[in-house]
């Protein structure tokens, strides 16, 4: 039997408009967060937990655990921040602008929930500037919010008051990760911080902050209003609830998908109208740029964090590109080395020389040149240094790619044919 999506984050698409308040209400918006105000912050973050709920972003990392953190975190200080991770810069990923296109409210209801469970008073929405309808549609939700008394001071009688922002980034794909961010946000150069400390510590203005990507707080309203146990009943064990899929490439329907997690790799292509005229399956590429190549022994791998970590791949941010026999799983590696040399910020040297040497690299194994065998163990070695020294993940990304794309297509690259 075919699989079908299971929309919970978007099931208001294509029934509401994303720019009527109104439509959201009558749709069950903000029931979520009414339920949450008349809970202690603490059995919001304890509700989080229970569910399962892990970080939609890329990294799993368990949501209501880094809530928990942030709220324990230096007791005396008075102020907290919230930043909802808008930037979106990974290639082949266009989920969070769905969202915020299509139901913006959704997960601006999820960063009050959020801000209230952790005590924050004010919260900020970095969004990606190339994103104009996603900031339109954003600030118009954020001002329909004040209206209707679910922002600002007391609301809805509860005695909470947040204010929400929207800072805009610059097109910087560094900036997707959370500190990068938090030092643009503050108005510095886009440069990433060392941690320890972290977020939840000393974030942003070096106050405790909770970052969290749009696709995760869109599912607090839905955790806090249907319950924990409603979504532990989804999904896998280990990675609980639904998680949207963007797939494209060979495919015939690409797009956005939403399944419960586990779904394998077999079935997400099926739902996406099978392979683009008949072709047969080859390779994907899971998690974007900063993600790893798998092959046909892969595609009935459950996909959750978890289950693929176990097999050295990534679920990352839900990126699923498609390749067919006769693409070159090369050109893609390529691409990949090469948008990690034009994004590095040259803070640290094994980013800023390692990206450049994989890519000089590279383009020796398409020249053809001698010792190809000698390349490739280059490459990884490469990697391995840059994973284990630099100051971020954009330089500790090229591993994931370089290591997976040996293991599956080793012969391809030393051939040098598709």
């Amino acid at each position: 039997m075919a699989i079908q999506e299971q929309r919970l984050v978007l099931k208001n698409i294509g029934h509401i408009d994303p720019e009527n308040i109104r439509d959201y209400l009558g749709a069950g918006g903000y029931e979520g967060l009414k339920k949450a105000l008349s809970m202690e912050p603490a059995a919001v973050i304890e509700a989080i937990v229970d569910s399962g709920l892990r970080g939609r972003g890329g990294a799993g990392f368990p949501s209501g655990l880094k809530q928990r953190f942030t709220n324990d975190s230096r007791p005396g200080c008075r102020e907290r921040y919230v930043v909802v991770n808008a930037d979106e810069g990974e290639p082949g990923t266009f989920k969070d602008r769905v969202i915020m296109e299509q139901d913006p409210h959704l997960y601006l209801e999820g960063t009050i929930i959020a801000a209230y469970a952790i005590g924050a008073s004010q919260a900020y929405i970095y969004i990606r500037g190339e994103y104009y309808e996603s900031i339109r549609k954003t600030q118009k939700a954020i001002d329909d919010a004040y209206a209707a008394g679910f922002l600002g001071k007391d609301i809805l009688g509860s005695g909470y008051s947040l204010d929400v922002g929207i800072k805009l980034g610059a097109g910087s794909y560094l900036c997707g990760e959370e500190l990068t961010m938090l030092e643009s946000l503050e108005g510095k150069r886009g440069n990433p911080r060392i941690k320890p400390p972290f977020p939840a510590e000393k974030g942003a203005f070096n106050k405790p902050t909770l970052v969290n990507n749009v696709e995760t707080l869109a599912n607090i309203p839905l955790i806090i209003a249907r319950g924990q146990e409603w979504y532990r009943g989804i999904g896998t064990g280990d990675s609980p609830g639904t998680k949207i899929f963007t797939i494209s490439g060979q495919v015939e329907k690409p797009g956005c998908y939403e399944l419960p997690m586990g779904v394998s790799l077999r079935q997400l292509i099926e739902l996406a109208g099978g392979m683009r005229g008949g072709k047969s399956f080859k390779s994907a590429l899971l998690g974007g740029a900063a993600g790893t190549f798998v092959d046909e022994s892969m595609l009935d791998t459950p996909m959750s964090f978890d289950k693929l970590r176990e097999k050295g791949a990534t679920l990352g941010s839900g990126a699923v590109i498609v390749m067919a026999e006769g693409d070159s799983v090369y050109d893609i590696l390529h691409n990949c080395l090469r948008f990690f040399r034009h994004e590095s910020c040259g803070k640290c040297v094994p980013c800023r020389v390692g990206t450049t040497q994989l890519v000089r690299k590279a383009d020796k194994l398409r020249n053809g040149q001698p010792g190809r065998e000698k390349l490739l163990s280059e490459m990884l070695r490469e990697s391995e240094v840059m994973a284990a020294t630099s100051l971020c993940p954009l330089g500790q990304s090229p591993i994931l790619p370089v290591e997976s794309a040996i293991r599956y297509f080793k012969k391809e690259l030393l051939d040098g044919e598709a």
